[in-house]
């Protein structure tokens, strides 16, 4: 955590910063390994503060690295409490991730000699190049992941309801030694698989149905993303139609990514595929995003972006398609950006049917 913080200190020190404050809490564990501070204050020179509530204090005095833990009473403001640190520090310039408005002008009028300057790309610039620590995780949250989906590929049948089907998907990945689902869990079965997020409810899966089935599994705090749609029983032309070209458009963008490539691009190669099938107008969400603490992070793979991919980015790739009433096709898979090429975090097979 020492190198990460180090690298924050460099970061911010170009930009003529003599500290950094964040309060979220994905970045205060990214920074300290420890989930569960209030504010993280990290001064150019001195040693960095985590502020914490009693609640977590004996967790964090346990598992914080490369920062003091100071406890934030029941009544203290923990506001107050980081303005007194910067004033007693004389930190004139202040950069910070994310405050919300009544908290950043509070620590405004109590920072009298003290510049607060907005610096949230700074983090993330960090956070998007996976080190080996990292990936490491990612890697076992995806065979998680995959083990979950295979309990959905012997589970979907017709006449089970998608929240049943969901119920037993989360329980393999939990006893598995998931620390919980990365988001919650998306099933949709016939008409709702049309709907790109349509979470999973009481309806009864149906022959004939595509059943489109999105989960992740968590592991260390990381998460991973992984989407398989099956069709159930015999599919129709129209549906074997709309996979290939989905499949098609996943494996040429799989294909496009590299070091250096622009992510504009890859998400292009792919919307043309579909385009070329005839279903350009219902891919109807952007390629994929990053990957990591958080289930949606920088870099994004979308028509306007401006992210320019990274060796040890980790991205999702999951075109798809969606035609109202009909049913909806997306095929996702996590992949790690190297150099030359990208890597699945976990090869997990496409199916057709079940």
């Amino acid at each position: 955590m020492r190198n990460r913080i180090e690298a924050l200190r460099n970061l911010f020190s170009s930009k003529n910063l003599d500290g950094y404050i964040t309060i979220d809490e994905k970045n205060m564990h990214y920074l300290t390994g420890f989930l569960g501070g209030s504010i993280l204050l990290i001064p150019q020179e001195q040693e960095s503060v985590l502020f914490v509530f009693g609640v977590n204090f004996e967790a964090a005095k346990l598992q914080t690295q490369n920062a003091r833990v100071e406890l934030v009473r029941t009544g203290e403001d923990s506001v107050k409490k980081i303005a007194e640190e910067i004033n007693g520090l004389k930190l004139r310039r202040v950069g910070f991730d994310s405050l919300k408005a009544s908290t950043y002008l509070n620590t405004k009028e109590l920072l009298k000699e003290t510049e607060l300057e907005s610096a949230e790309d700074m983090v993330w610039t960090l956070r998007k190049v996976k080190d080996e620590n990292e990936l490491a995780s990612m890697k076992r949250a995806a065979e998680l992941t995959s083990l979950g989906m295979k309990e959905a590929s012997e589970t979907v049948r017709a006449g089970l309801t998608e929240r049943e089907v969901a119920a037993e998907i989360e329980y393999v990945m939990r006893k598995s030694g998931s620390d919980g689902v990365a988001f919650d869990t998306l099933l949709s079965s016939g008409p709702n698989s049309a709907f790109p997020h349509g979470g999973c409810g009481d309806r009864i899966i149906k022959e004939g149905d595509l059943v489109v089935v999105d989960i992740g599994a968590k592991f260390q705090g990381y998460c991973n993303d992984l989407t398989r749609t099956f069709m159930v029983g015999k599919p129709s032309l129209k549906q074997s139609k709309i996979y290939e070209a989905v499949a098609k458009a996943q494996d040429m963008a799989l294909k496009k990514i590299k070091a250096g490539c622009e992510a504009k691009e890859v998400d292009r190669v792919a919307r043309e595929q579909i385009e070329k099938a005839g279903y350009g107008e219902y891919f109807v969400h952007s390629l994929g995003h990053g990957v990591g603490l958080d289930i949606h992070e920088p870099p994004t793979l979308g028509p306007v972006s401006k992210d320019i991919l990274a060796s040890g980015n980790v991205v999702t790739v999951e075109p798809g398609i969606y035609l109202s009433v009909f049913g909806g096709v997306r095929i996702e898979d996590t992949v790690l950006v190297l150099e030359e090429e990208a890597k699945k975090l976990l090869e997990y097979p496409i199916f057709s049917s079940v």
